[in-house]
C-alpha cells in the first residue's frame, strides 16, 4: 500500500508517524516540491504513484483532482482541521473517505491568538521594528485587564482561548449559533459582540454563509479602539474593506494570518498597527506531532 504525503514537512520534527505507517506495510511518498502543490502538480503525482491513501496539507483538492484520485485513493486524511479546500460533495459522490484532525490545533491556535492580543495591545512587533532601525520609541500601550474580548465561534479553540484569558481578568463574550450556553463565555448576539468587543477574534470555519462575515458594514459598527484578529480562515474577512478601515482609522488595528490574496500582505505590511503571520497557527512542535499521529491513525482505522 502507498501513501502520498503532500504536506511538505510531515515527519520532520518526529519520525514516529512515518514509522507507524511503515510498521503497517505502507510505502510513503513525500512531496518532492517541498511547498504547497498546484492542482496540476497534485494530479501528476497521483497519476505517477497511484497511491491508496493521501495525507493532505493546505493544497486545494478540487473535483478535477478527486476525479484523478478515483481509481486509486480510498481516503484523504487531512493534516489539520479545515476541510474548506476539499470538494466534499464530489468526494462523497466518488466514495472517497475524508478525515481530519480537529483536536490537535486547538492549543497552538489559541496560544497564538493570545499572543496576537498581547502583541497588539502593547505594540510589541511595532516597537521591535523600530528598535532594529535604531529608534527607541516608547509607545503607550493598553492592558488586557478589564478589556472585553469578543469571540465569534465558541467551539474547541474559542473555549481554550477563554481558559487562557481567565487570569487576565478581562470580560469574555461570544457568539455561536450552535450553543445555548457556555461555562466560560457569556453568549450574546452577533451584533452585541461586534459593538462591545475591544478585541474581536474569529474562530469559525469558512463556509459560503461565513464568507466576508467581517465587511465594511461590520467594521464601521466596531469600536474605533477595537482590534480585529483572524487566525481562523481566509475569506472570513473582506481584505479590501479591512484595508480601507485601517486607512481611515475605523478600528485601532488588526492581527491577521489568513489572507484572501497574496497581494493583500504587501498592502497590510504598510500599517504599523497590524501584526502579520504566515498561517502558522498549528505550527507548534508538540501539537504538530500529535496532529500527524492522529492523521496516520485515521488511515489505520480503515484497515
Amino acid at each position: 500500500m502507498k501513501v502520498l504525503i503532500t504536506t511538505s514537512n510531515f515527519g520532520q520534527n518526529d519520525n514516529r508517524p512515518l514509522k507507524l505507517l511503515a510498521e503497517h506495510g505502507f510505502k510513503c511518498i513525500s512531496n518532492p516540491y517541498h511547498r504547497k502543490l498546484t492542482e496540476d502538480e497534485l494530479i501528476f503525482l497521483i497519476n505517477e504513484y497511484k497511491p491508496d491513501y493521501l495525507i493532505s496539507g493546505i493544497e486545494e483538492i478540487t473535483s478535477k483532482v478527486l476525479l484523478a484520485m478515483k481509481p486509486y485513493v480510498k481516503m484523504i486524511s487531512r493534516c489539520g482541521a479545515g476541510l474548506d479546500g476539499i470538494d466534499l460533495e464530489c468526494a462523497k459522490t466518488l466514495g472517497i473517505l475524508i478525515a481530519n484532525t480537529p483536536d490537535a490545533p486547538t492549543v497552538p491556535v489559541a496560544e497564538l491568538t493570545l499572543g496576537m492580543i498581547l502583541d497588539l495591545l502593547r505594540q510589541i512587533s511595532y516597537t521591535d521594528r523600530a528598535v532594529r532601525k535604531g529608534t527607541f520609541e516608547k509607545p503607550m500601550g493598553s492592558l488586557l485587564k478589564g478589556k472585553t474580548v469578543g469571540l465569534i465561534g465558541c467551539g474547541r479553540i474559542g473555549t481554550h482561548i477563554a481558559k487562557l484569558l481567565k487570569p487576565f481578568e478581562c470580560n469574555i463574550i461570544g457568539y455561536d449559533p450552535a450553543l445555548k450556553n457556555h461555562a466560560l463565555i457569556e453568549l450574546k448576539t452577533f451584533d452585541y459582540v461586534i459593538k462591545e468587543a475591544d478585541i474581536l477574534s474569529l474562530h469559525v470555519p469558512y463556509t459560503i454563509k461565513n464568507r466576508h462575515i467581517i465587511n465594511k458594514d461590520i467594521l464601521l459598527r466596531m469600536k474605533e479602539s477595537a482590534y480585529l484578529i483572524n487566525v481562523s480562515r481566509r475569506g472570513l474577512v473582506n481584505d479590501q474593506d479591512l484595508i480601507e478601515a485601517l486607512k481611515n482609522k475605523v478600528i485601532a488595528g488588526a492581527g491577521i494570518e489568513c489572507y484572501e490574496k497574496d497581494s493583500t500582505v504587501a498592502v497590510l505590511s504598510n500599517f504599523d498597527n497590524v501584526t502579520l503571520t504566515s498561517h502558522l497557527g498549528p505550527y507548534a512542535k508538540e501539537a504538530r506531532i500529535i496532529q500527524e499521529t492522529n492523521c496516520v491513525k485515521n488511515i489505520l482505522k480503515t484497515l
